[in-house]
């Protein structure tokens, strides 16, 4: 029984957040509602005690152990794994390598089973420049001590989920003999400390991932291999005398120079970058020439083709360190992890794919794809510019009715000022007790009298303002942005949808290619884009999967080249493969130029919608005809 496939519930249930039918498990995972029940039955036998997950009449959903359920480590689970990466050290402790006979003694398993997972360990090489050399029964590994630290570091990864830093996980890789907790945590809250008072803001995502690489350090140093020395090198010394002091006082290893210049430049080119005040002078001290005339053309470019403000100097600076550690990492495949990947791609996917662009813009400079987990970290910094640039844009404006009575009106506004300047801005306060309703026309209307009149958009308030008053202007200002969005998208489905470019039953075994390829012929075949828009839409598919929910896939290509912007539609019955996901609605878009501002409304919104279970299951429903899942689309939209 497939660990990982009991795991990947758990991962479900977790987004989901509520009860879910084993069907929908099962579609999701591609296999039968009978093996998530027995799935279901093994993640509760890894807590005895405990609820991993609930049962009930609507399905399942998350219990209260499932945490402690993803750190088991039983024999049933995980035996084969476990025995793995026992070989793997092994091996990498021994110089002269390992007697195939004297291992399967100490494993208590046949000679033939570690044959078995000698294979398994010549998998795991590809790329890693390490070669597995047999002498009779002897095994060996062969390469140079970097390369055995990537091994590790690659094993510690694949036990973790979802990028998330596990310490369980990386002493099951390491060996229990490696760093614990009680070292763990308090020379991770030292190092960030310590890197603060040196001037730098800490990523905190990527902190895990630096003491995984400080623990390999220090498992390895303590076994006689230290890396050699590897002569200069440009991170500060700052950084290499902190570390130097922490592992001394935290794990009782002294590292010599070549593994705290390794680390240092670890912790660099990973989770550190200027402090607030530093100016743009600053940064730019740092940075590359080349990076930063590349970084500047890319962000140019994804401006103006997403109609998006990212394109200023302090974002391009920012922007350009970032990317300038990203070709250390490149050079050295040494990725960084990011938990928040799956999160940022299923909720801002309209950032996700700038982020997607700027990175294919970077590829010539990087010389090597990125993958999801980076593309992540540069979506976090569009993000963060956008939020900035949208916090007016992002205002409904108001209109407070306060009948007049001393200075009551004027303590009325300096509250939902103070509470709902965030979201609104009051424009207006109208003070008679009898206002012409009908000639307010701000977003909102904030009254503390009874109107004449029922409208979403009118909320009744006290004179002095109470956090129930607040709780509900605030879902009053959501209700009135939703319903913008989705009127845009209502009208912009109608003009981009035709029937003649929607397929209901994919058909079994087909993939992300023979999927594009049906749904891009249907765009050629109406004359709106041309053979090459289909090979670039597979060329962005390979650069990062568009499973963007748990249900939809939108493929299509970087650069809106189409004569017009149209979309078709594939159901998928049951669920097909889609990148490491399963989808059911591929939505293929073809966008033009001149629909540039439709980019942002359809694919935010087309995303938004599928993201919810119950709409999903509703239109795959219901709609098996074109007619009626139009019909049903915009059922949904319109609430």
């Amino acid at each position: 029984m497939s660990r990982a496939r009991q795991d990947r519930v758990v991962a479900l249930l977790t987004r989901r957040g509520e009860w879910t039918t084993a069907a929908e498990l099962a579609d999701a995972i591609g296999v039968t509602p009978r093996s998530i029940r027995s799935y279901v039955t093994a993640l509760n036998a890894r807590v005895p005690d405990g609820v991993v997950v609930e049962s009930g009449p609507q399905g399942y959903r998350l219990g209260p152990d499932a945490g402690a359920a993803l750190r088991t480590t039983g024999p049933d689970a995980s035996a084969p794994r476990e025995r793995l990466h026992r070989l793997v050290r092994a091996i990498l402790a021994a110089p002269d390598g390992v007697d195939v006979f004297e291992i399967a003694d100490t494993f208590h398993v046949s000679p033939a089973t570690v044959e078995a997972d000698l294979g398994r360990v010549r998998a795991l090489l590809g790329g890693t420049e390490l070669t597995l050399e047999r002498a009779a029964s002897r095994a060996r590994l062969r390469g140079t001590e970097m390369a055995q630290r990537r091994l590790l570091s690659r094993l510690a990864h694949e036990e973790t989920e979802d990028g998330a830093f596990d310490l369980e996980a990386l002493r099951r890789t390491l060996g229990e003999g490696s760093i614990g907790a009680r070292a763990f945590g308090p020379f991770k809250a030292e190092l960030v400390a310590g890197l603060g008072s040196l001037g730098y803001f800490v990523n905190e995502f990527g902190i895990g991932d630096v003491m995984m690489h400080i623990a390999i350090a220090a498992d390895r140093v303590a076994g006689d291999h230290a890396l050699d020395d590897g002569g200069e090198d440009s991170s500060p010394a700052q950084i290499a005398d902190l570390i130097d002091r922490l592992s001394a006082q935290h794990l009782g290893v002294r590292l010599g120079s070549g593994d705290l210049r390794h680390l240092a430049a670890i912790v660099q080119s990973r989770v550190v970058a200027p402090g607030a005040a530093a100016p743009a002078e600053v940064i730019r001290e740092r940075v590359d020439p080349e990076v930063e005339a590349a970084v500047r053309d890319v962000v140019a470019r994804a401006a103006a083709e997403f109609l998006v403000d990212i394109d200023h100097d302090d974002f391009v600076m920012r922007l350009s360190l970032h990317v300038q550690n990203l070709r250390e990492r490149a050079r050295e495949q040494a990725w960084s992890r990011n938990p928040l990947t799956r999160s940022l791609k299923t909720t801002y996917p309209m950032i996700f794919e700038v982020a997607v662009f700027i990175a294919d813009g970077l590829r010539g400079l990087l010389g090597i794809p990125l993958l999801d987990d980076e593309i992540a970290y540069i979506a976090m910094h569009v993000g963060g510019r956008l939020e900035r640039s949208r916090r007016a844009g992002a205002l409904l404006t108001a209109t407070i009715v306060c009948p007049g009575y001393y200075e009551l009106h004027e303590l009325l506004r300096s509250s939902v000022d103070r509470s709902l300047g965030g979201a609104i801005e009051v424009v207006d306060v109208e003070t008679r007790v009898d206002p012409d309703w009908a000639s307010i026309d701000t977003d909102l209307i904030l009254s503390t009298i009874e109107p004449p009149v029922v409208s979403d958009r009118i909320v009744r308030i006290q004179p002095f303002l109470t956090e129930a008053d607040v709780e509900r202007v605030q879902a009053a200002a959501g209700r009135v942005r939703r319903a913008r969005r989705l009127a845009r998208l209502r009208a912009e489905l109608e003009r981009y949808f035709s029937p003649d470019a929607f397929v209901h039953g994919l058909g079994a075994g087909v993939d992300e290619e023979g999927v594009i390829r049906r749904l891009g012929g249907l765009l050629v075949a109406q004359g709106v884009i041309g053979e090459d828009y289909v090979e670039r839409t597979l060329e962005r598919e390979r650069l990062s999967s568009t499973a963007f929910t748990d249900a939809l896939a939108v493929p299509h290509a970087i650069g809106m080249t189409a004569t017009r912007t149209s979309i078709a539609v594939g159901i998928a019955d049951p669920s097909i493969p889609w990148g490491d996901a399963r989808v059911q609605v591929i939505a293929m878009v073809a966008f033009s130029e001149s629909d540039r501002a439709a980019f942002q409304t359809v694919f935010e919104q087309l995303v938004e919608v599928f993201s919810e279970r119950e709409s999903v299951q509703r239109i795959l429903r219901r709609g098996t005809t074109f007619t009626a899942f139009l019909d049903e689309l915009v059922a949904v939209v319109d609430g």
